[in-house]
C-alpha cells in the first residue's frame, strides 16, 4: 500500500469545507475495520483512508500548514499502514469504569503479545507489538497499543481463495476468540493485501 504524501492531502481550507462529508466517510468506513474481542477490547485496523483523516485532523487541531510540519505528521502515521502482507491496527483495551480499567490494565501486561489472527485453522499469527516505543512496564499495560499482524503468503493465498479469518486473544486473564470474523471486515481487509 503506498504511503501518503503531502499530495494526497487536502489545505486546512479545503478540508474545512470537506470535514463533515468526510468524516462521515470515514467512520462508514471503519465501521467494517473493527474487531470486537469480547466486551473490553477491540482491533481498529488502519488503512489509508483512516490515516488520511487522523493525518488531516491533526493538522486542523494543531493548524499545521507548512510543509516541514506536514511532513513531520505523515512520517509518524505512515509507519502504521499495512505494507501489502500485514494488517497494521490499533488494539483498545476498553473498561469504561476506571477503577475496573486500572485494577484490569495491572493484570492485563503483556496482552498486547497475546492477540492474534488465525486464517482458516492455520497457525495463529501473533501482534508485533508497539514497535515505535514500548507501552508497557512491569506495573501495568497501556489501554492502547500498536500491532501488526505479519501475514505469511500461504495465509494471504488462503484468504484470498475464500479463508474463514478469526481472532482473539489468549492472555491468562483475558481470552476470547471470535470465529469467524464477519464477512465484511474479513472483505474490508483482504483489500489491504497485495
Amino acid at each position: 500500500m503506498k504511503k501518503l504524501s503531502r499530495d494526497d492531502l487536502m489545505s486546512l481550507e479545503e478540508y474545512s469545507e470537506a470535514r463533515v462529508a468526510f468524516r462521515s466517510e470515514v467512520m462508514e468506513h471503519k465501521r467494517d475495520r473493527r474487531i470486537d474481542l469480547g466486551t473490553n477490547a477491540a482491533l481498529y485496523f488502519e488503512d489509508s483512508l483512516t490515516i488520511r483523516y487522523q493525518v488531516q485532523e491533526m493538522l486542523r487541531i494543531e493548524r499545521i500548514f507548512d510543509a516541514a510540519g506536514i511532513n513531520e505528521e505523515l512520517d509518524v502515521y505512515n509507519p502504521l499502514m499495512p505494507d501489502g502482507s500485514n494488517w497494521k491496527a490499533t488494539f483498545m483495551i476498553e473498561f469504561p469504569d476506571e477503577e475496573e480499567r486500572r485494577a484490569m490494565l495491572q493484570k492485563l501486561i503483556g496482552v498486547e503479545d497475546r492477540v492474534y489472527v488465525q486464517v482458516d485453522g492455520r497457525e495463529r499469527v501473533y501482534a508485533i507489538a508497539d514497535e515505535d516505543l514500548e507501552r508497557s512496564n512491569e506495573q501495568k499495560t497501556s489501554a492502547v497499543h500498536f500491532l501488526r499482524f505479519e501475514l505469511g503468503s500461504d495465509d494471504v493465498a488462503a484468504l484470498k481463495n475464500g479463508a474463514m479469518l478469526a481472532a482473539g486473544i489468549d492472555h491468562d486473564n483475558y481470552t476470547v476468540e471470535i470465529s469467524p470474523v464477519a464477512a465484511t471486515t474479513r472483505q474490508s481487509l483482504l483489500a489491504d493485501l497485495d
